[in-house]
């Protein structure tokens, strides 16, 4: 069985992060499906332009959960069925993935964003801080959302290995996966970094025509 337990928490993880919580809560919400009107992106932003700021948060924290719990479950009870710090990599890229393209959804998913800082805050919760913390100030200073996701993520595995210095918790495989995540991430912003590049992309806290 232990020789499973591997692939089936990283199945697992994928699955949860298949939960496509935009449209779920949308629906119980009685709102519009997300993946209809503005980009059609089905997470906590676009949740956002449905004019319910409560299912936007809601959608946020558990987009993040679900990158956040398989993590921690991995990393607080793993080590009796052999799930160590290889298998953490795996499962938060699997919930990462199922964001992505979730299985229950037609594999038609989010950018990733929240799930990724979950996942980053349940390996470790400095790594979280710092990652967080990089958005926040590219955000402040750029109002650029998709910008300050870009750099977080490739900072984040730049964090994670300066931490091997001082701390504990480093893993290579672990850094490879927060690699991974951060390349897709960039590939499911391309669409922003072309309007970044050309300069049309919309600032934050800015009002539409």
């Amino acid at each position: 069985m232990q020789t499973l337990a591997p692939l089936l928490a990283t199945l697992a993880a994928y699955l949860i992060g298949s939960l496509s919580f935009a449209v779920i809560v949308s629906r119980v919400m009685g709102l519009k499906d997300p993946r209809t009107f503005g980009s059609k992106n089905p997470g906590a932003t676009n949740v956002l332009r449905s004019g319910s700021k409560a299912a936007a948060i809601v959608t946020l924290l558990l987009d993040a959960l679900k990158g956040l719990l398989p993590v921690l479950a991995v990393k607080f009870w793993g080590k009796p069925y052999g799930l160590g710090d290889g298998t953490m990599a795996l499962v938060g890229l699997a919930a990462f993935l199922g964001h992505l393209w979730p299985v229950f959804f037609r594999f038609q998913g989010g950018k990733g964003v929240a799930t990724f800082i979950g996942v980053v805050f349940g390996i470790h919760w400095i790594l979280g801080i710092g990652t967080a913390a990089t958005w926040l100030i590219i955000a402040f200073f750029f109002r650029y959302s998709s910008l300050a996701s870009l750099v977080a993520a490739v900072f984040a595995p730049v964090y994670y290995l300066l931490g091997n210095r001082v701390a504990w918790y480093a893993e290579a495989g672990v850094a490879v996966a927060l690699a991974a995540m951060a390349m897709l991430l960039a590939y499911r912003h391309r669409e922003n970094i072309t309007r970044l590049l050309k300069g049309t992309e919309s600032r934050l806290g800015a009002k539409k025509a």
